[in-house]
């Protein structure tokens, strides 16, 4: 029987999950639910059999679109499986975008050489960071996402995403087991970041800032969630601010990926850019 590539269901979402969070990728808990709500066809899986082995991303965000959860079953892998579904991935992928819409990803290291045959062209490291929660004094320029004007936060996530993800970022920055922080200043907004919580520990993400103070601010007030726990970065190497800020922090280096786009690599400013949001979305 030949292999179906089709839409994924939410329940199969959730076992993509499940798979990522065994190969170590540590999910958040609410990501699966903030995913589909983001785009419900953005989920691909490769059916055999009447079961699913193998998983995928392929979200629009119009302009944009972004590729993930690249996982087949353990004990089916190096079997020809992945390639040709990646490949139909990669074509569905672009038929929902705009045309001529880049597309991204951060993928493993190892897979880098399948990837660049594909047509992907390295951009930089992505680095996960570890280190440990520890309370901080409150600083009274971070506020709570919520209680900032909607515009201001959109506009800082369309300048360092690159494009816009409303439906997203409405859901992300109202994590149920976290907190979202903004850095407030002469009537501005200087900055914001995430914290979530994840299978181990909390995730820091993303975390945008205009100069390195801002961004530990809201480092130190994120982490302050996580007192005690572990808590990870993924770092941007093309900011170096932001590998001396882990640094600083004492966090060491523990996963890593690498930014790859097909089509033109979309102008960031990455000094502001201290930790992307997650390697599933973009």
């Amino acid at each position: 029987m030949e292999d179906l590539y089709r839409i994924a269901t939410r329940e199969e979402l959730d076992l993509a999950v499940e798979w990522a969070a065994a190969e170590g990728w540590n999910p958040g808990l609410d990501d699966a639910d903030i995913f589909w709500e983001t785009d419900p066809e953005g989920f691909v899986c490769i059916e055999r059999n009447c079961e699913v082995i193998g998983t995928g991303s392929i979200v629009s965000y119009g302009a944009f679109g972004f590729m993930g959860f690249f996982i087949v079953r353990k004990g089916m892998r190096n079997q020809g499986i992945g390639a040709p579904f990646w490949n139909w991935r990669k074509q569905r992928l672009q038929e929902r975008l705009q045309p001529g819409a880049a597309i991204g990803m951060d993928g493993v290291f190892e897979m880098q050489p399948f990837y660049g045959k594909g047509g992907f062209v390295f951009s930089h490291r992505n680095i996960r960071m570890e280190g440990v929660g520890k309370a901080s004094r409150p600083d009274p320029r971070l506020i709570p996402l919520a209680e900032l004007p909607d515009a201001s936060i959109r506009e800082m996530d369309r300048r360092c995403f690159g494009f816009d993800r409303e439906r997203f970022l409405s859901r992300w920055i109202q994590p149920k087991a976290g907190r979202a922080l903004g850095y407030w200043k002469d009537d501005q907004l200087r900055g914001f970041g995430v914290v979530r919580k994840c299978r181990t520990g909390y995730k820091i993400g993303p975390l945008f800032a205009q100069n390195a103070d801002i961004a530990e601010a809201l480092f130190d007030g994120l982490a302050a969630e996580a007192t005690g726990e572990p808590v990870y970065l993924d770092t941007p190497e093309s900011n170096p601010a932001a590998i001396a800020l882990a640094s600083r922090k004492e966090m060491q280096e523990v996963f890593g990926c690498a930014r790859m786009h097909l089509g033109p690599i979309p102008p960031l400013p990455w000094q502001e850019i201290f930790g992307v949001t997650t390697f599933e979305m973009g």
